[in-house]
């Protein structure tokens, strides 16, 4: 362990000497960089696949390419097309005092960013914010779980064909190496994990003030409303609960659905479920949970339940152990501890409603979820759960899919997270927006300089602020009577 905190700090070191060696990587070295990443990962894909697998036990070979290889190539192609206008400085107004004179914002890579990547998606979480920490001219650094030591070493591997360890470099180790990485003076951290992690990270980084995106999770609704299709919303809020055993930050952590349709929707879901998956145990399509710790959690959760009131409604047979098929819940309440954590599971608690405003104030009763879901075809309404209700992001009549838009920020609100790493903004937050005023050699800057009290002095200052006293009357009359009444009577 020493030797791997010895060489997080020498590896470091050296980053940061290559960033004052180069700190700012032309267009062209950027767009290199991205190319040879996406290569990589075409050529590593199988590597990678079963990698993953083996880590978890048994993981959907599709699943895996799809979330930890494909998208982060097509993030790629989107960061490829659009890294010019990204790096383009933007141009900005002055001030109307110092018109004729030029002001913009040049975005400068910040140096070292850290990511710190979860063991679910352990690929796309340590490959998406290197994507576009490579696209913003940053040298990276990359912690991964401990729970991914063999997708830990493809990665490392891969990466190590196409980038000196002063540029990008890989470490896996538990929580002593993750205390180490983080309590480095990077110069941007980005973390994803559970809210509680996502603390000690920011407590860690305040130390050296080194900022933060945090992607955290939380409990995020699914909601049915009345106009919705109870058949399509249980096909999805299904296959959302089923993706990756449900151990996903944006799965559908439990679904509200009107009180009179609530038997339709679990048959409904069950009916999904077992069109996607015959077979649990015997489908190497459908994932098992990551460890027995995980597969006893899920047991425990739902004897917990179960003791307090609730009916577990199975839509399969598991075997016992890892292999656990997805779990409807009915009768829930508050204090269940299947309502008081995140899931990450395939345990689906579906909570009866009887007004839309109820749903609403469930939801916004409680932290701020990573993602909501709104099933239905109520324009006002799908309006109102956008704009009056908090969360990191959303998907209208379906679960995840604004996750997979490249040109969308990915990332959370309150307790759910800090911050995005994709897209323009993600480029924006691994930047620093550094503003830049160019003053014109004839503008008569020597005019605002001491001694102070000349002509042009007191003729700005009568312009952008004009008289006191008449300008409070002006804006309000009763504040000007009653300083003068205070006046005369003291």
């Amino acid at each position: 362990m020493n030797d791997t905190i010895h060489k997080l700090t020498t590896i470091f070191a050296l980053q940061k000497d290559a960033c004052l060696a180069t700190p700012y990587p032309q267009e062209a070295q950027r767009k290199n960089n991205l190319k040879a990443l996406r290569i990589a990962l075409l050529r590593y894909q199988d590597q990678l696949t079963t990698a993953m697998s083996e880590d978890f036990g048994r993981r959907s070979e599709f699943e895996c390419k799809m979330v930890d290889v494909l998208a982060p190539a097509l993030q790629v192609d989107h960061a490829l097309t659009n890294l010019r206008r990204w790096m383009k400085p933007q141009r900005r107004k002055t001030d109307w005092l110092f018109i004729t004179n030029s002001a913009k914002v040049v975005y400068q890579p910040k140096g070292v960013v850290g990511v710190i990547a979860a063991w679910n998606f352990p690929v796309i979480e340590a490959v998406g914010p290197l994507i576009t920490a490579l696209a913003a001219g940053n040298r990276v650094m990359i912690k991964m779980s401990e729970f991914s030591p063999r997708c830990t070493e493809v990665l490392r591997h891969m990466l190590a064909e196409i980038f000196h360890e002063d540029q990008v470099a890989v470490f896996g180790g538990g929580v002593e190496i993750g205390q180490a990485f983080s309590n480095l003076a990077l110069d941007h951290i980005v973390f994803t994990g559970s809210p509680a992690i996502g603390k000690e990270i920011m407590r860690a980084a305040a130390n050296n003030l080194t900022p933060v995106t945090l992607e955290l999770g939380g409990k995020s609704p699914a909601v049915v409303a009345d106009s919705a299709s109870i058949t399509a919303a249980a096909q999805s809020i299904a296959h959302g609960k089923a993706f990756n055993s449900g151990q996903a930050c944006v799965a559908p952590d439990y679904a509200l659905v009107p009180r009179g349709q609530i038997d339709e929707f679990v048959s409904a879901v069950v009916t999904a479920f077992k069109h996607m998956y015959p077979d649990p145990v015997t489908d190497l399509q459908y994932t098992s949970m990551a460890s027995e710790r995980h597969a006893d959690r899920v047991r425990e959760l739902l004897d917990d339940a179960v003791a307090k009131g609730a009916t577990v409604i199975p839509c399969g047979v598991g075997n016992g152990g890892r292999i656990v098929p997805l779990q409807v819940v009915t009768g829930v309440t508050d204090d269940m501890r299947i309502m008081q954590e995140e899931l990450f599971n395939p345990i689906l608690p579906v909570i009866a409603y009887d007004l839309m405003e109820e749903a609403i104030h469930y939801v916004t009763s409680r932290p701020r979820p990573l993602a909501l879901y709104y099933y239905g075809r109520d324009r006002v309404e799908a309006t109102r759960w956008t704009r009056d209700v908090h969360s990191g992001g959303m998907t209208i009549n379906d679960w995840a899919w604004h996750v997979f838009q490249c040109d969308l920020p990915f990332g959370g609100s309150g307790n759910s997270g800090i911050g995005s790493w994709r897209g323009p903004e993600g480029f924006r937050a691994l930047s620093h927006a550094k503003a830049v005023f160019t003053e014109q050699r004839w503008f008569p800057a020597s005019f605002f300089r001491p001694p102070y009290g000349n002509l042009i002095q007191q003729m700005s200052l009568k312009i952008f602020l004009g008289d006191a006293d008449s300008s409070l009357a002006e804006h309000n009359p009763d504040i000007m009577d009653q300083t003068t009444y205070a006046t005369k009577t003291e």
